[in-house]
């Protein structure tokens, strides 16, 4: 089994040979579906076809074609060219079937448009050494390959590929030294609500146990809304949203329409509602088939009461987006106005934010209802839907700042994920800088503890959420347990339901 420089596991689909690597041993690039091209383009994902003899599992698999993360930004790391897209990774302290580990499932973010399990930033290596787990990362399919509501194609292709990753590690993680009826899903952003969204959909029912939702989009599409973003995604390429139209484009060519389309989707705003003011076009799709219902309608029903949930998100969400929009300090009242009356929950959103606010500067005010509407109270309310179908979930808010720029970008989101992971890469070296200081060190060490023990035991190591109580653990230079603290929001936001958003012009 074992060997000084590689170690072999036979999985179902053939035999893959990994590398040790600092007392774990690791294995890239093994593929859990055939590679989404040709007649299995926009199909839901295939079984892997068998191979003969033994398939070197020593480099990532490439990443799924995709528009770049901003115009100055590379992708990260240097990554392969080819098809097969749909790979996941494996970090284990031991490949033996009697081990029985608790397995971690990480699933990227990235606006649902681009991300790759490559990226340094979710090396999962101190994750597993350090809570004597295996760590499992997979790509899926993003962007139009994955999202967009094609005619001829199911919706959400997407999360399929994540049910089939996670699929492939109920059949073979055992032979890897995981439990397959331990395993926790765990992913950011883009990944959260994938997350929320594979707690209750019907074919993902049984794959895990447990849950971690970091910094949840409250964005779900609608089929019209769907349909009607597909369009005029398909049409800047000067083709319909159908399967025989798209099926002629180099899927390295298609992210271009995606970008192209979010550098002017300002213009739809009276098309599309606030969507069209979000970094991205794509979103998971309540279908009714693959996604039945949005995720806080079907917890709240009970959909998921057996599995345990951890949930939240970071102080300051949308302070990120300023920077990457060049508006830190720029905005004025009058684009506050704006954002309160599209982003706000009531129809009296910019009365009330300024009332339960009366100190917030115009930018604190933009900055504020969009981290609430996109991140913050999507997030709060997930908990409160699990709670209510008989669920139990653990709250967090990471309220300790990024330390780059002397903390001007507060707890900013995408700051959990360095700290989930301890990896300074990618955007941890954004966030914090070439080199952790102790207290970065300290608290990281915090929350990898806690993911790694609910993970474990299906205990954070903080009370379970109600709704008399509100009890959350506040990430902080000292981590506490406190009444949660977002209240002016919370309570701004306690009658709003998050639906599935319409086509306002339906």
């Amino acid at each position: 089994m074992r060997g000084h420089e590689s170690a072999q596991v036979t999985t179902d689909s053939g035999v893959v040979r990994g590398r040790l690597e600092g007392g774990l041993t690791v294995f890239r690039g093994i593929p859990y579906a055939q590679p989404p091209v040709g007649e299995a383009r926009f199909a839901a994902p295939r079984p892997v076809e068998r191979w003969d003899g033994v398939r070197e599992a020593f480099a990532f698999g490439p990443p799924p074609p995709q528009e770049p993360m901003g115009p100055d930004m590379a992708p990260a790391g240097d990554l392969p060219a080819g098809d097969d897209w749909l790979t996941v990774n494996v970090w284990t302290p031991d490949a033996d079937p009697a081990a029985r580990r608790p397995v971690m499932v990480w699933i990227y973010g990235g606006a649902y448009k681009f991300g790759s399990s490559a990226d340094p930033a979710y090396d999962g290596s101190r994750l597993a050494r350090e809570g004597d787990l295996v760590v499992v990362t997979l790509n899926y399919r993003v962007g139009m390959e994955g999202f967009a509501w094609i005619e001829g194609a199911p919706a959400n292709r997407g999360l399929l590929d994540q049910v089939a990753a996670l699929e492939w590690v109920r059949e073979n993680i055992t032979a890897f030294g995981g439990d397959p009826d331990r395993v926790t899903v765990f992913g950011e952003s883009a990944g959260a609500g994938s997350i929320a969204s594979l707690m209750v959909m019907p074919r993902a029912r049984g794959l895990f146990r447990r849950a971690i939702a970091q910094s949840v989009p409250g964005t779900f599409f609608s089929g019209a809304l769907a349909a009607d973003i597909a369009a005029a995604l398909a049409g800047e390429l000067g083709l319909r949203p159908t399967v025989a139209d798209l099926a002629g484009v180099d899927p390295r060519e298609l992210p271009g329409a995606g970008a192209a389309l979010t550098a002017r989707m300002r213009e739809y705003a009276h098309r599309w509602g606030a969507v069209a003011l979000t970094p991205t076009p794509f979103s998971p799709v309540v279908d009714g088939e693959v996604l039945p219902t949005t995720p806080w309608e079907a917890l709240a029903s009970g959909a998921a009461r057996d599995l345990d949930l951890v949930v939240g998100h970071n102080q300051d969400e949308y302070r990120l987006f300023l920077l990457l929009g060049g508006l830190l300090g720029r905005v004025d009242e009058g684009l506050a106005a704006t954002a309160l009356g599209l982003f706000g929950p009531t129809p009296d959103a910019e009365k009330d934010y300024r009332a339960a606010f009366p100190d917030a500067s115009a930018e604190y005010l933009f900055e504020l209802v969009q981290s609430d509407w996109l991140f913050r109270m999507p997030s709060l309310h997930l908990a409160e839907a699990q709670v209510a179908g008989g669920g139990r979930a653990h709250l967090y808010d990471l309220t300790w700042s990024a330390p780059v720029n002397e903390g001007a970008l507060g707890a900013c989101h995408g700051l959990d994920v360095p700290l989930t992971f301890g990896v300074y890469d990618g955007i941890g070296a954004m966030l914090i800088g070439p080199e952790p200081s102790p207290e970065t060190e300290t608290l990281s060490a915090h929350v990898r503890s806690a993911w790694t023990a609910f993970a474990t035991t299906g205990d954070p190591g903080w009370p379970a959420y109600d709704t008399e109580r509100r009890l959350a653990q506040l990430l902080d230079t000292e981590p506490t347990v406190a009444a949660y603290p977002e209240e002016a929001s919370r309570r701004l936001w306690e009658q709003h339901v998050f639906t599935a958003l319409p086509l306002p012009t339906a």
